[in-house]
């Protein structure tokens, strides 16, 4: 059984409302349309009769995009003999056909999307082939190409097919994906995935965009044969050569932009991805008192997972961002040890079923979220067996206080008093407490506190993680105060057990390199 399909339940009861059934799962049909009153009704109409998988049910969200023909009343008469089911979103002015699915996107409740056209080029029996692989979770999204090889298609445009080609060409090179078919409609993703992904692209810039935008995030991406009945521009097609010039400034753009989360919190934990050798070091200074059975808190992406998990026994991812833990397992699903799980480090009931289970637990870059934070490392505690380890990492300095932490949702950066006194009232043995990292504080400063900046930039992160060679050897001679402290704390053991929780090089003191 591997990292997919493994997962704790973290008291899934409470979270779900005491054993409550869950919900029926739900996709969401995108439908831009925009001066299609020749196929409005007939295409709806085919979407409400599409079959799905078993179990799923369906909302059709359809934004109008300032149509001036009879597009709109013809889609108000469906809702009238549909209703709850097929929902209208009017735009003011017209914008194209990726601002529609922008607004769409909005205002959908599913646990899945899928994008649909407004006209008969695409056949919505096929929905089963798109939704399998996300149903299943084999898929993060899942592309319909006009060019694998499937059932019948429409013979049209040589040129057409030739620009397709070549966008999509061009696109697996700045993706480094194989697509055989970029530019088609049909793309379904998980929903969360979708919504936390920023559009920019009002009209077919869409495509590309979204397509970079999933590869960069390491998305699950998988391709299922489809048939087309592509029309004429007689027949009312609307793409053309200006929307294809426009296609490969989109791609260079979004090759060079890294616009990838709604979330600022979330692009600046993405901007550290590129920075193996920083999260290498990290994971270098805490090894030593790490064990067997470890419990990390706050995994995020899986920057530090990877550089831990690999040769214990028993390794328990959490976060509380489905996203980022969709993300860790893409990257690790090849580890048989690992279990991912969702966990509020402030909710008790989170660690429930994790009582006295594991011998270590990692805790970075988390506690200074939470606004309770002496509550918090009481529940790290509860996870711990007796003579366990957390090791946590924090931000020090009050002084360097800025923008990024506001943007990061810092309750408070401490000081090696601080930290030592909250671990001590939460029932922990400090062992010692590590400075790390006195090398970014200047940048830290500078960037947070005097610029005000709200981003890290990734080129700025990939050129220091280039130099950590360097930054390691001179790190401890900086006279300058550490941007991070590392508390080592252990769990007492139970009396009379006589087990030992400190090792021969333990301190109460700060432990500090020698120069």
């Amino acid at each position: 059984m591997n990292a997919q399909n493994r997962a704790l339940s973290c008291n899934a009861a409470a979270r779900n409302g005491g054993g409550t059934p869950p919900a029926v799962p739900l996709v969401s049909i995108l439908i831009p349309l925009y001066n299609e009153a020749e196929f409005i009704q007939a295409i709806l109409q085919r979407v409400l009769a599409a079959p799905l998988p078993a179990g799923l049910a369906r909302e059709i969200i359809v934004v109008d995009d300032a149509s001036t023909d009879e597009s709109a009343a013809l889609v108000e008469e469906v809702i009238g003999q549909n209703p709850g089911v097929v929902r209208l979103i009017r735009s003011p002015r017209n914008q194209g056909k990726g601002a529609a699915i922008r607004q769409a996107v909005k205002f959908a409740t599913g646990d899945y999307c899928l994008i649909q056209d407004a006209d008969l080029e695409y056949s919505p029996e096929e929905y089963p082939k798109l939704l399998e692989p996300l149903i299943d979770g084999s898929a993060d999204v899942v592309f319909g190409s006009r060019f694998l090889s499937s059932g019948r298609r429409r013979v049209l445009y040589y040129w057409h097919s030739v620009a397709n080609h070549l966008l999509t060409t061009f696109c697996n090179i700045i993706s480094n994906l194989n697509l055989t078919d970029m530019e088609t409609c049909y793309k379904a993703f998980r929903t969360p995935l979708l919504k936390s992904t920023p559009i920019r692209s009002n009209r077919f810039g869409f495509e590309p965009e979204i397509t970079i935008k999933m590869a960069k995030r390491q998305a699950r991406i998988y391709e299922v044969p489809i048939s087309y009945r592509g029309r004429t521009y007689e027949e009312g097609k609307k793409i053309g050569l200006k929307d294809a010039i426009q296609a490969v400034f989109v791609m260079l753009r979004f090759w060079i932009v890294d616009d990838l989360y709604q979330d600022l919190s979330a692009e600046i934990l993405d901007a550290f991805s590129v920075a193996p050798r920083f999260n290498q070091w990290m994971a270098d200074a805490i090894r030593p008192y790490v064990r067997k059975s470890v419990l990390e808190i706050g995994a995020g992406m899986g920057n530090l997972t990877r550089q831990l998990a690999r040769g214990r026994k028993r390794y328990i991812a959490t976060d509380i961002d489905e996203e980022h833990l969709s993300r860790l397992k893409t990257r690790l699903s090849h580890w048989v040890n690992l279990e991912t799980c969702l966990c509020d480090v402030s909710r008790a009931s989170d660690f429930e079923s994790l009582a006295d289970s594991v011998d270590t637990v990692v805790c970075f870059n988390v506690l200074e979220h939470i606004e309770d934070d002496l509550a918090a490392l009481r529940n790290l505690r509860s996870a711990l067996a007796p003579g366990g380890r957390a090791i946590v990492l924090v931000p020090c300095g009050e002084e360097i206080f800025g923008q990024l932490d506001v943007i990061l949702g810092h309750h408070r950066r401490y000081s090696v008093a601080q930290l030592r006194a909250v671990f001590e009232r939460a029932g922990f043995v400090v062992e010692k407490v590590l400075e790390f990292n006195r090398i970014s504080r200047p940048g830290w400063y500078i960037t947070g506190k005097l610029l005000k900046r709200s981003r890290i930039s990734r080129t700025q992160l990939k050129l220091f993680d280039k130099l950590v060679w360097l930054w390691r050897r001179v790190d401890p001679f900086v006279p300058w105060p550490a941007t991070s402290l590392i508390a080592i704390a252990a769990k007492p053991p139970v009396s009379g057990t006589g087990e030992q929780i400190h090792e021969k090089d333990s301190a109460t003191a700060v432990s500090r390199p020698q120069r």
